[in-house]
């Protein structure tokens, strides 16, 4: 096994069209985890959800998260990232982040349709400020 550098492990999470795993606490203290599309943007990972399903309630009550994106090939890796959430419902952002996101996960060609099916009142942008990594690669070599 061997630890990622800070440079390392963000490339790793931006390859290709890899989904993040975001654990949440439930109100009821259960966790909840959901594959989300998303990118980084400095040191916060940005991504949206709707404010009226599990992950965008339990973020506005409990600001903690995590996230954990991982190769599921040998020799197998993965990046967790744990830190609180800011939420803004600002539709401008909302717009151009879920053009972003929706450029790396669809195309280009169709970030400003994910844009605009994303950018709109109920739906929530989220910034996890990045605080904590355990980033580890070559798991079984």
């Amino acid at each position: 096994m061997e630890v990622m550098t800070d440079a390392e492990w963000r490339e790793f999470v931006m390859t290709g069209t890899r989904t993040g795993k975001l654990a949440v606490a439930r109100a009821d203290g259960r966790p909840h985890v959901t594959p989300i599309w998303f990118v980084l943007d400095g040191d916060d990972v940005v991504f949206n959800t709707g404010e009226t399903g599990v992950k965008g309630k339990a973020l506005q009550r409990d600001p903690r998260a995590t996230l954990c994106v991982d190769d599921d090939r040998a020799p197998y890796a993965f990046v967790m990232i744990e830190g609180e959430v800011t939420i803004s419902s600002d539709l401008d952002d909302l717009i151009k982040w879920a053009s972003v996101i929706g450029g790396r996960y669809m195309g280009q060609d169709r970030a400003g349709e994910f844009g605009e099916r994303n950018g709109v009142p109920g739906e929530l942008l989220v910034r996890l400020r990045i605080d904590r990594v355990v980033a580890i690669r070559n798991i079984a070599a």
